[in-house]
């Protein structure tokens, strides 16, 4: 195994420090580049629901780490490229959405991105642009004599978005396999449009960038990187940021503070120096300290790496509101207004609600078979009682402290019910 390259930019000094770094195309000369000025990078993200994710989550940090380094970073919209959809890292075709879907998709998703970079008219100030601006305008002819001329299906075959589909025998449509140009057209056209020098992404994407990168220096004969992030998983091999209780959702509509707090605090112990450095902006010499605790240190560490991660995307009053909540309940046993909730009509608790019908409402199981496992293990509590009986009717006895009834699965997610009407 070759050893890490040196670099003299502050950005890939960063990026290679804190785990960033999988792969970079012509390292020597983007460093050169980004130690000599301002270098423009991009990162798309295509408007496939209302919400970016966790998974998302590096990519954006990615941007930051270049403005913090003075780059500036464009986010690149998917509205056009939405309307195909990417292959990479799917075994199914996505569904596809209509143009007021994505739009208003769009309109959702772009509110996280100013919580993270600086938006504005200056050197260093972040931009974003929409890809139906170009793509959405070219006739098929006119794009396939243009750009289809500058790659091979041969070539194609080999990126692993199109062979590992392909290998497990799963159907890739013509309409996906033209994804990587398109994605090649974009970085052309920010190029032109910009002066953009630089894509980045998941490993996944490396074939894809990499297209890009030779479009560019082919047609333009002009200065194109590529740098890819490592695919993160947790310490026990799973992918980041998947839970039972499915995706942790960046809006804070879609998933509260509070929750999103609980996520980090839930981390793995081996993971906590990898997310400190990844997701937050803490020094790295802190975070070695942090990462060195052992034992019930270990849980301070969580706490920190929540409190950060939660600050930076829902703002340092959030963190210390989801923060306190979580102590109160789970060392003081108190309820607070600020843990995540659910409303029941009062109606349906005359007649009773089996406790895995409202686990599974409340997101504490992901079915109701799951809920039964978990009473039967011992890990649903009903205002902070164990209840083994997941077919148990709740009714309006269990309403508890606040008028609430206050359930908990495990020992760090609690759901508070509130009862609604007469």
């Amino acid at each position: 195994m070759s050893p890490a390259p040196t670099f003299t930019s502050a950005f890939l000094q960063t990026l290679q420090a804190r785990g960033y770094v999988h792969q970079i195309s012509h390292p020597e000369e983007l460093d050169q580049a980004a130690a000599a000025g301002v270098v423009s990078a991009y990162i798309g993200f295509d408007a496939t629901a209302s919400s970016l994710h966790v998974g998302n989550l590096v990519s954006v940090m990615l941007l930051r780490r270049l403005q913090q380094a003075g780059g500036k970073p464009i986010v690149l919209m998917g509205g056009g490229t939405t309307k195909v959809g990417d292959p990479s890292g799917k075994d199914a075709t996505r569904q596809l959405l209509t143009a007021d879907q994505i739009d208003a998709n769009i309109d959702s998703i772009k509110q996280v991105f100013g919580k993270f970079l600086t938006f504005g008219d200056g050197p260093t100030d972040a931009v974003m642009v929409n890809n139906d601006a170009w793509l959405s305008r070219f006739g098929y002819i006119e794009f396939l004599r243009d750009y289809g001329v500058h790659f091979t299906v041969n070539r194609m075959l080999t990126f692993d978005s199109v062979k590992t589909r392909l290998e497990r025998e799963q159907p890739l449509t013509f309409i996906e396999f033209n994804y990587m140009l398109m994605q090649a057209v974009d970085f052309l056209e920010l190029s032109r449009r910009h002066g953009c020098a630089l894509q980045m992404g998941g490993s996944d994407q490396w074939g894809n960038i990499i297209n890009g990168v030779d479009l560019i220096r082919r047609v333009d004969q002009r200065p194109a990187f590529a740098v890819t992030t490592p695919l993160i998983t947790t310490a026990s091999g799973a992918k980041m940021g998947k839970t039972a209780a499915g995706a942790v959702w960046l809006n804070a509509d879609r998933l509260s503070p509070y929750d999103y707090w609980q996520f980090w605090r839930n981390t793995e112990d081996a993971d906590v120096g990898k997310f400190l450095r990844l997701f937050t902006d803490l020094p790295l010499d802190e975070i070695a300290v942090l990462e060195a605790l052992e034992g019930a240190g270990i849980n301070e560490a969580k706490k920190v790496l929540a409190n950060e991660a939660t600050a930076l995307l829902h703002g340092r009053d959030e963190a210390e509101r989801a923060a306190e909540a979580a102590r109160r309940a789970f060392e003081d046993g108190a309820v607070s207004g600020d843990l995540p909730s659910i409303d029941i009509p009062a109606a349906a608790l005359a007649a009773g609600v089996p406790l895995a019908v409202l686990a599974v409402d409340a997101g504490l199981a992901p079915s109701r078979s799951e809920a039964r496992r978990l009473a039967q293990g011992g890990g649903l509590r009903v205002n902070d009682k164990q209840e083994p009986d997941a077919q148990r009717l709740i009714t309006a006895a269990d309403i508890g402290e606040g008028g609430m009834i206050k359930l908990a699965a495990g020992k760090k997610k609690i759901v508070l019910v509130k009862i609604v009407g007469p």
